[in-house]
Order: C-alpha cells, then structure tokens, then sequence
C-alpha cells in the first residue's frame, strides 16, 4: 500500500510501493534475490515466473526488482550507479552482510552530514550504500547549499 506522501497514484497489489524502482539485473533474478535477502535482510514481495523478483527493502515506500539480465545488457559491474537505502544500524547490517560473504566496499565511518555508512558489492556487482542518520545536521555546516540557488 502506498503511503499517502504519493497522492495520484493508484495503488496495485501487482506493483511494489513507491514512486522510483530500481530494476537491477542478474544471471539469474532468483539466486539474486535469495542472496540480497539472505545478505542484507530483505524480503521477497513477489515472484514473475523465474525472471523477476520484487523485494522489500524497507516497508511500502522501499523496493528493488531483481530481473534475469537481457543478452543485450552489459553486466553490472563498474556500472557507475550504486543503490542507497537507510536503514537503523548500519554496524549490524554491515556484520550481517559480511558474514553472508559480501564484500565490503567501504567500512561503516560517521560523516558530517550526521549519517553513519558502508558500501558493499551485491552478488552481482551492484555497489549499496546503507545509511545510518546520527543527528538532523544543518546542510550549510558542511557545505551543502539549499534552495534558492
């Protein structure tokens, strides 16, 4: 169910929640998706036969397709885009991630915008970030600029 933060769009039971949804692809979207629920805590939503996989990564508003990638895709990895997703403790994600056999691409490390973080390949090569917050931190004490420009 979407929350009422999207007004005008009509609701599908067929359609994860949520205005954006990433589709990342994979040799296979069931063995992804088993691993990114196993690795990071997901849960799978919905199966499309064996080439499509709807995961819930955080409630109405969080979600991601894990899709059997076409031959005409390049793979994944050194794509240039990651994913990021915020989550409650990014210090027992990251252990439970690791422990699952991911590999870590940045340890977890406070920042000055009030947000602690890792980032980690999936079994695809897909690169996440996930993101703690710490404090409501004022943008222009580290130097992000709000509007107006």
């Amino acid at each position: 169910m979407l929350p009422a933060e999207f007004p005008g769009i009509a609701r599908n039971r067929s359609m994860p929640g949520g205005v954006v949804i990433p589709v990342l692809y994979y040799p296979s979207a069931v063995d992804a998706a088993r691993w990114l629920c196993e690795a990071f805590g997901f849960s799978e939503r919905l199966r499309i036969g064996g080439h499509r996989v709807q995961i819930d990564i955080g409630g109405a508003a969080g979600a991601v397709v894990a899709a059997m990638r076409p031959d005409a895709y390049p793979a994944a990895e050194n794509s240039g885009h990651s994913l990021m997703v915020r989550i409650d403790d990014v210090d027992a994600h990251c252990a439970r991630a690791q422990s699952r056999g991911a590999r870590i691409l940045a340890a977890p490390a406070d920042y000055p915008y009030g947000e602690r973080q890792y980032s980690v390949a999936d079994c695809g090569g897909h690169a996440w970030t996930f993101s703690q917050t710490l404090a409501d931190i004022d943008p222009a004490s580290w130097g992000g600029v709000e509007p107006p420009f």
